[in-house]
């Protein structure tokens, strides 16, 4: 009971010399609250039921008009025993559990290999599902990117950093950037509760830790009212989110190869100008240096900053996955998103050109494939070595006969 009020004391939320009497100066309605902060969960919930009928109803036209399509897939064939296995001890059994599958069921090891992966293809979400959740993220980002440009960039911080802390923090809050707060609070809240469901990429932990600190660097900043500086870092991050989404867009589609490689070009440049360069040296900066040329540090300052360097070091370990992106690009081997397209649970894997289908249950059709391959080759070398026997008999033939002439 006594720890409820001393999460208050005015010596962690506001610098030293200023009192919660001083926030006494303005309005109510223009005053951040703690309990403002409510109203990001039926936000949340609405976010979740708006995306839901964007990717029901509005995303599939989307995907037809840029050639989206589901790959298709051979069904693994009914086998219980098998299905058992998969379901309830691995996706990818190991070669002596393979052994014991071949005598459990009967099979060959190529079926019961082909099986697995014909399995787990069909776990793979399709090129619709991703399309709808890129599209979904891509509709948000621009939107929020165009709403929060027009409200700050009329705002002296927009252009001068140091008005960030004029009269901080008897600062006070604008009903635009209450809501631009609210709705992006809103929006990482339904990321979080979707994120169960939605596809599981290689980042899985880190996008749940980039969500968490977000969410945590919002409230903590709203209440502390770090408006100012929290409307430019929100700004920042949703410029290069808007062409990442695009990207992969257009990606999933047919025959928008160059204009996916384009936009992640400018992705990239984009992403790393602005998280590597302007959030350290501008965003960063302001909070760690000028904000100390107006007060002096207090539990809130640390806090805020440790929450930006999260996200700094989120920027990295991105911009290195990032950067070995270009360099594939650059050496014409990029096949796949290294970050935002590969899932973590389930593989990439293709059926075979051919199509495995056409084999037979002991695999006689990939040997006799093989075997007139090797055949022919074979051919081709005993031929060759005829060839050259013959070519040196009659050199040899002939230079004898022109020494005894």
């Amino acid at each position: 009971m006594h720890l409820l009020p001393d999460v208050w004391r005015q010596d962690y939320w506001l610098p030293p010399g200023v009192t919660w009497k001083d926030m006494d100066h303005l309005a109510d309605s223009d005053r951040p609250q703690p309990l403002d902060l409510l109203i990001a969960l039926p936000l949340a919930l609405g976010f979740v039921a708006l995306r839901y009928v964007f990717e029901r109803f509005f995303a599939p036209s989307m995907g037809r008009c840029l050639g989206v399509r589901n790959r298709l897939q051979v069904t693994a064939a009914p086998s219980p025993k098998l299905e058992s296995f998969y379901t309830k001890r691995s996706r990818q059994p190991t070669q002596s559990e393979i052994v014991s599958l071949m005598s459990l069921c009967g099979k060959t090891q190529r079926q019961i290999e082909t099986w697995f992966r014909r399995r787990r293809n069909q776990d793979r979400p399709c090129q619709t599902k991703k399309f709808g959740e890129a599209a979904w993220r891509f509709f948000f980002y621009i939107t929020a990117f165009v709403a929060g440009l027009a409200c700050l960039v009329d705002r002296p911080w927009f252009w001068d950093r140091s008005e960030c802390w004029r009269k901080y923090p008897v600062q006070p809050m604008e009903r635009a950037h209450y809501w631009y707060y609210m709705l992006e609070l809103g929006f990482y809240g339904s990321l979080l509760l979707r994120i169960s469901v939605d596809i599981k990429r290689k980042d899985f932990k880190e996008q749940v830790i980039h969500h968490l600190a977000t969410i945590f660097l919002l409230s903590f900043s709203y209440c502390a009212n770090y408006i100012r500086i929290g409307t430019l870092v929100m700004l920042l991050h949703d410029s290069s989110d808007i062409l990442l989404e695009s990207a992969k867009m257009f990606n999933y589609g047919t025959g928008w190869r160059k204009t996916c490689d384009t936009l992640f070009v400018v992705f990239a440049g984009v992403f790393l100008v602005t998280r590597l360069v302007i959030f350290p040296s501008k965003i960063i900066h302001t909070t760690l240096v000028l904000s100390m040329e107006v007060f002096e540090p207090f539990v809130g300052y640390y806090l805020f900053n440790t929450l930006l360097m999260v996200l700094q070091a989120l920027h990295i370990f991105w911009a290195g996955l990032i950067l070995r992106m270009v360099y594939k690009f650059l050496k014409g081997k990029l096949e796949k998103d290294e970050r935002s397209d590969e899932e973590s649970e389930v593989e990439e894997e293709e059926e075979d050109k051919g199509g495995e289908e056409n084999v037979d249950r002991d695999g006689d059709y990939c040997w006799e494939r093989s075997k007139d391959t090797l055949n022919s080759k074979l051919s081709m070398l005993t031929n060759s070595c005829v060839l050259n026997n013959l070519t040196n008999h009659r050199a040899s033939v002939a230079d004898r006969m022109r020494k005894a002439q």
